[in-house]
C-alpha cells in the first residue's frame, strides 16, 4: 500500500519556522509533482505548494514568500521550509500527488502556531 509519511510538524510561535519532510515511494516519487496540502480545523484540504520533477515550483498566494518546497530525488523525500509563521498557517499538511490520491494520503503533520 503506497502511502506517504509526513514529519516534522510541531508547536511554534508566531514569526517561527519549521520544515516539514514527507518521503515517498520512489516509483511514485520520481514520476510526479509532489504537493503540500493542508487542512485548517473546520476548514476544507487545500494546496499549499507544489514541485514539478523539472523543480518548478508554485504555491498558494497565503504562503509565497514565506514557504518554500524542495524535493531530494535520491531520498525520494520533499521538503517544505516554513518561516515567517502565522496562526493561520495552523493545520494538519500532508503531501500527495495532483490531483490527490485517496489511498496515498498519510497521516499528517501537525503545526501549530501559537503564543
Amino acid at each position: 500500500q503506497v502511502q506517504f509519511v509526513e514529519s516534522g510538524g510541531g508547536l511554534v510561535q508566531p514569526g517561527g519556522s519549521l520544515r516539514l519532510s514527507c518521503a515517498a515511494s520512489e516509483i511514485i516519487f520520481r514520476f510526479n509533482t509532489m504537493n503540500w496540502y493542508r487542512q485548517a480545523p473546520g476548514k476544507e484540504r487545500e494546496l499549499v505548494a507544489a514541485i514539478t520533477t523539472g523543480l518548478s515550483t508554485n504555491y498558494a498566494d497565503s504562503v509565497k514568500g514565506r514557504f518554500t518546497i524542495s524535493r531530494d530525488n535520491a531520498k525520494n523525500t520533499v521538503y517544505l521550509q516554513m518561516n515567517s509563521l502565522k496562526p493561520e498557517d495552523t493545520a494538519v499538511y500532508y503531501c500527495n500527488v495532483r490531483p490527490p490520491v485517496k489511498e496515498y494520503w498519510g497521516p499528517g503533520t501537525l503545526v501549530t502556531v501559537s503564543e
